[in-house]
């Protein structure tokens, strides 16, 4: 094999290493996913979104139908407003909750949608009122050890 030919294929080989490398770029950075084009926007707010990011997915009996496009903190209400991109082939009603849930014990948060009952669908800018906010771990240790501390007999 001539040298012209050997450094023809390590130039394939090393420009197919980039691209894969730039795949998983895009596969870790949450790229992947639906047609933003197609896509409505509907509010949530919640008292407390732990360490909910922006682009996490947002997942409906585990299925991706969505991410989140953006966070803020709103100063009348004093609470933080997630907003939610949607896919429109994903219809929801009027009445549906929105919880931040975690995946395993200290995996990635993710906004999960349980569907309600309601004739009337979210609409483009609507806002999703019934929320549960995320499960704080160190909250949930503190009150453990607060409530052992106070059920122990004196001494």
């Amino acid at each position: 094999m001539s040298r012209t030919t050997l450094d023809l294929w390590v130039g394939i080989f090393v420009a197919l290493g980039f691209a894969a490398l730039i795949f998983l770029a895009m596969r870790v950075a949450n790229f992947s996913g639906f047609d933003a084009s197609t896509a409505y926007r509907v509010e949530a707010p919640f008292d407390n979104i732990g360490g909910l990011k922006v682009r996490a997915p947002v997942k409906s009996s585990g299925v991706l139908v969505g991410r989140v496009a953006s966070i803020r903190f709103d100063t009348e209400i004093y609470r933080a407003v997630v907003v939610l991109e949607l896919d429109a082939r994903y219809p929801f009603p009027a009445d549906t909750t929105a919880s931040i849930l975690t995946s395993g014990l200290l995996g990635e948060q993710y906004v999960g949608l349980e569907a309600g009952a309601d004739v009337d669908m979210l609409k483009d800018g609507d806002r999703v009122l019934i929320t549960q906010s995320a499960v704080v771990l160190e909250k949930l240790i503190g009150q453990f050890l607060f409530d052992r501390a106070a059920d122990a007999p004196a001494q």
